[in-house]
């Protein structure tokens, strides 16, 4: 497929450019050590991991995405949930959400069963956790413990899952190209993150919630949206809209991602930590690189199954 080898061709490219340049940088540094190098050296050595294991997914298909972001799922919620309160008595509320929720939640989606698996998890399993607490008779921070069981499921299965399940939709004439609106989605949102942090370094002046994320800034989040909205533009041969359409829908996607990961940011500064996790180098945890696709999946999804599919 034409697009498809352009697109790898275009990330191979910016991938060996960014590496070029670590190498370069380096090797001109007057202390290799530095801080701010030895992290983004790190950076481009996930992104080669992460955009690799993304491309293996895409070789197969369907089934390859589905399991890749169930297991990104998987490893969120564990963030997720061992940063969070929890009792004795809620441990068989927790293996369920492991053992029921995630593998029901990603088998809907695979069996592109849209009416369940839109409400499976903020319906039938928000409904049952509580109820199941209640059984136990343990009431102690019952509805903060609760809460969190929920929120992390929202956030780490229900929002993610939007992400494959942008393969079930029956869009005219785009079936057997729908593996590229993930690879737009993905793109731009994860794009805007990186121009965010750009445009905040080399301009950043007046910060947006500085209780919150002291890092992000007007400057960084303006000058983000606005490059990520015309790699959108850019990048619309990727997706079933216009140039236009393209570059306006990945904005809104976009400012949903800065938004999700400004309430990343608020829960990581409640529960008193810097990261959610360790498991990727430079990067922190898995929800550290989800949170912002976590707000921006369910509403791209959305986007485009009320107008095109």
């Amino acid at each position: 497929m034409t697009e498809t080898f352009y697109l790898a061709a275009g990330l191979l490219g910016v991938l060996l450019a960014a590496s070029a340049a670590s190498t370069a940088l380096t090797w001109r540094a007057a202390d290799p050590r530095d801080p701010v190098l030895l992290n983004f050296n790190q950076r481009i050595k996930a992104w080669w991991v992460m955009v690799a294991a993304i491309a293996a997914a895409f070789l197969f298909g369907k089934g390859g995405v589905i399991l890749l972001f169930a297991f990104v799922s998987f490893a969120a919620l564990r963030e997720f949930v061992t940063l969070t309160y929890s009792r004795r008595s809620d441990h068989w509320i927790l293996l369920g959400m492991f053992g029921v929720a995630i593998p029901a939640q990603y088998l809907l989606v695979w069996l592109e069963w849209y009416g369940l698996y839109t409400i499976f998890i903020p319906v039938y399993c928000f409904l049952a956790m509580p109820a199941l607490t209640a059984l136990r008779g343990d009431t102690a921070r019952f509805l903060e413990r609760v809460a969190e069981q929920q929120w992390g499921l929202m956030l780490a299965v229900y929002c993610v899952s939007h992400v494959p399940a942008l393969l079930t939709l029956p869009i005219p004439g785009f079936d057997d190209r729908k593996l590229l609106l993930i690879a737009f989605l993905i793109i731009t949102v994860q794009g805007s993150d990186v121009l965010q942090y750009v445009f905040g370094k080399l301009f950043g002046r007046r910060r947006v919630s500085p209780n919150v994320s002291p890092s992000k800034t007007w400057e960084g989040l303006i000058g983000g949206l606005a490059g990520a909205s015309l790699l959108g533009g850019a990048l619309w041969w990727l997706t079933p809209f216009s140039p236009l359409q393209a570059a306006g829908i990945a904005l809104l996607a976009c400012l949903m991602g800065f938004l999700g990961g400004l309430v990343a940011s608020a829960i990581k500064r409640d529960q008193g930590v810097k990261d959610w996790g360790h498991l990727i180098e430079g990067h922190g945890g898995m929800l550290d690189r989800a949170d912002s696709l976590v707000f921006a999946a369910p509403v791209f999804f959305h986007i485009v199954r009320f107008t095109v599919a």
